[in-house]
């Protein structure tokens, strides 16, 4: 879901208190504690007021929270909590103290993990070896140092087994350089060869196929809240940071997989 104009005010909002989070916490010790109590129906002129405030929203993301009077919204990646009467919305995490878990972690998790599984994977450019034992989804800027340096080991993440799949993310947005650079890379015959060379600083050549796959990959970006690239995501929605050597990457997924996933971001 895209989120408009208004909600990106939210967004940023929220995000800058994701990231003011403590850090990772243990795992939770209950499975229930990770997730608010389905069962509690929540009144439809509650939903009608939380969605009236939040254009972008629908009805379907309001849910129940673990605190009673705060209703959880989904927007995109980021999880926000909005009062019944519709007049305020708090950002950042709700912890559970018994278990020592960070329960909107788990939610923004999921969120993040359901929308990467519905995205386009041919409209990604990917990177696997032969056998992959992990998979990484990237969001990426043609211009950004950092992204340049992550890519440069694609050749040592492939033989760690590790499947890189990149999302486009020009930061500076439409109609500017990065993207028209996206562009081309994207839409070239072979996209892994163009981004390749882009990341080398060659100029990259293709016909114009239209800017739909780095919409697409940017308005997920801005769903998720991303304020910088690289930006790396597991497949069970965990961001697990910005640019990694191969082996910090390898061992902070498979301490996702271990069931940690509670990193405030």
């Amino acid at each position: 879901m895209r989120i408009n104009s208004l909600v990106l005010g939210f967004s940023a909002f929220i995000a800058a208190g994701a990231m003011a989070a403590a850090p990772a916490q243990k795992p939770a010790k209950s499975a229930a504690a990770t997730a608010p109590p389905a069962s509690t129906a929540i009144p439809a002129d509650v939903r009608a007021r939380v969605v009236a405030k939040l254009p972008g929203a629908s009805p379907a993301d309001v849910a129940v929270s673990p605190i009673p009077g705060l209703y959880e919204v989904t927007m995109g990646g980021l999880i926000a909590y909005v009062s019944a009467d519709g007049k305020y919305l708090v950002s950042g995490s709700i912890y559970d103290l018994a278990t020592e878990s960070n329960l909107t972690a788990k939610r923004r998790n999921d969120a993040r993990a359901k929308a990467l599984l519905a995205a386009r994977e041919d409209q990604m450019i990917v990177f696997a070896p032969a056998n992959p034992k992990m998979t990484v989804t990237v969001f990426t800027d043609v211009d950004c140092g950092y992204c340049r340096k992550f890519h440069s080991q694609i050749a040592e993440l492939n033989k760690a087994g590790v499947r890189v799949r990149y999302v486009p993310f020009p930061r500076t947005g439409p109609g500017t350089e990065s993207w028209r650079k996206a562009e081309s890379v994207w839409c070239a015959s072979d996209r892994k060869d163009a981004l390749t060379r882009a990341k080398r600083g060659e100029e990259v050549k293709s016909k114009d196929c239209g800017d739909a796959m780095i919409k697409a990959g940017f308005e997920m970006g801005e769903d998720f809240g991303l304020e910088g690239t690289p930006a790396i995501y597991t497949q069970s929605g965990e961001y697990i940071g910005g640019f990694l050597t191969p082996g910090q990457l390898v061992a902070l997924v498979q301490e996702s997989e271990q069931g940690s996933g509670s990193s405030g971001r």
